[in-house]
């Protein structure tokens, strides 16, 4: 999602480019569309993003995040109508699950495809229009399992100095946390390397939140007739689903509070929230071979060889 605005004052945007998928754009975009941002919501098929309430103010447009000319050509279109785009919101992405080692790489690319190189490939189209404004926000929506090392909540990035504190990635979800974790580590060097240039980049981390993340992983996924995972497949099922457990953030609350932080006159590098965001971020600080074994024991501990 792309928008408008000036962070030298408190001016509201006027245009928003949003790559998404179906995990939260609707309300996020209704929410930016409701603070007088004029948003343009974009999905590789237009009828998926029949979920909008109808105003003027958000207008779907087919791009696909995978495609360099489909991206430049939405870029230039919207900056021709507008004149600028103040704020980008890469929220494209899709869910993986089962053992890294049989993981169809065919699937691995595509993952990395969507998640992570959609947002070089979006930035990429965007930034310079930002540079000429000498303004801009870009928000890139990561994941607590592709934490690797402690940030706090501000511009400021902190790496603890033992790389034993960090936080590790769960089994049977190890393609989508790397993704995710690339994605964390693009969005860090981007916000400095977007610095002179007034352009600030915010990297939101959710936790558990409701969407059809699992849903959508579940008709691609199975494992392969000489699997060597077979005993653990009511684990890996297990993992798919435990973001959609009853406590897991609903997605109107992250949309308003997501927006709120990106809309703010000095918006945050780092934000984590959802279900289960805090005990990972205090997990990050554990020594990773005890966070490593604990998630092994939780994730795999009914099963044989879980030891």
């Amino acid at each position: 999602m792309t928008l408008s605005k000036s962070f030298s004052s408190p001016v509201v945007p006027k245009a928003a480019l949003a790559s998404t998928c179906a995990l939260f754009p609707t309300l996020q975009c209704e929410q930016f569309a409701e603070r007088g941002c004029k948003v343009y919501a974009t999905a590789r098929k237009v009828e998926k993003m029949q979920g909008f309430t109808v105003r003027s103010e958000i207008e779907p447009l087919a791009l696909d995040v995978t495609s360099d000319e489909d991206v430049q050509r939405v870029v230039e279109s919207i900056v021709a109508r507008e004149g600028k785009i103040d704020i980008l919101v890469n929220n494209a992405g899709v869910g993986c699950y089962g053992p890294v080692l049989e993981v169809p790489l065919e699937q691995v690319k595509n993952v990395f495809d969507a998640n992570t190189f959609s947002i070089l490939r979006v930035s990429r189209a965007v930034v310079p229009h930002m540079a000429s404004h000498r303004q801009g926000l870009i928000v890139n929506i990561g994941s607590i399992v592709g934490e690797m090392y402690a940030s706090i909540a501000s511009y400021e990035v902190v790496r603890p100095a033992n790389r034993d504190t960090c936080f590790s990635p769960t089994p049977w979800a190890g393609i989508y946390a790397a993704s995710k974790a690339a994605t964390h580590a693009l969005t860090e060097v981007l916000s400095m390397e977007c610095r002179p240039f007034n352009i600030r980049v915010c990297l939101v981390a959710p936790g558990g939140v409701r969407s059809n993340i699992a849903s959508s992983a579940m008709p691609v996924f199975k494992l392969p007739p000489d699997t060597l995972y077979a005993q653990f497949l009511d684990n890996i099922v297990a993992r798919m689903w435990s973001s959609q457990s009853p406590r897991t953030m609903s997605t109107a609350v992250f949309a308003r509070k997501v927006v709120t932080k990106a809309l703010a006159r000095e918006p945050p590098f780092y934000y984590s929230l959802g279900y289960n965001s805090t005990l990972f971020q205090f997990l990050k600080w554990l020594p990773r071979t005890w966070v490593m074994w604990a998630l092994w024991r939780s994730l795999a501990s009914t099963k044989a060889g879980a030891k």
